[in-house]
């Protein structure tokens, strides 16, 4: 074959340093839309970003070019310069240094937007730890909750 194509569609999830509850509805928008900004940059474009007060939702189409542990640090590491510009109340802002990454099939993208475009309503019910069990145990990944928080 004289080329590669791929289509990865991934479900990444990673929270607030402490699972502080800092991206308010404030900066939350703006925030989403840089985080954008970065995945497109990183070839990688995202389909939606979301998330509630301490965590966030990415769903993207993996580039062929860029592993997840990478993708992952540079949204992170350049998002969190980025909002620690905004106010000088969220100089202390960090990214929790895990996170939780899922494969998606075609067939589910658009059931995941949905999701993670109603995340204020969906955590009005269920905690970010909750969710993110959840979350795991629908993936069938082992996880030794001392080392999840």
């Amino acid at each position: 074959m004289p080329q590669s194509l791929v289509q990865n569609y991934l479900h990444i999830v990673f929270s607030t340093k402490n699972l502080s509850p800092l991206i308010t509805p404030e900066y939350e928008n703006e925030l989403f839309g840089y985080m954008a900004g970065i995945s497109k940059k990183l070839e990688s474009p995202s389909i939606k970003i979301g998330g509630h007060l301490n965590h966030i939702h990415i769903l993207c189409s993996l580039s062929k070019n860029i592993s997840l542990v990478e993708y992952c640090k540079n949204v992170k590491s350049y998002s969190s310069k980025w909002l620690k510009t905004k106010d000088s109340s969220l100089s202390n802002f960090y990214w929790q240094d895990g996170y939780g990454a899922f494969s998606i099939s075609p067939g589910h993208v658009e059931n995941l937007v949905t999701y993670i475009s109603n995340q204020h309503e969906h955590h009005h019910k269920t905690t970010f730890k909750e969710e993110y069990v959840g979350l795991l145990k629908k993936y069938n990944i082992d996880y030794n909750s001392e080392y999840l928080w």
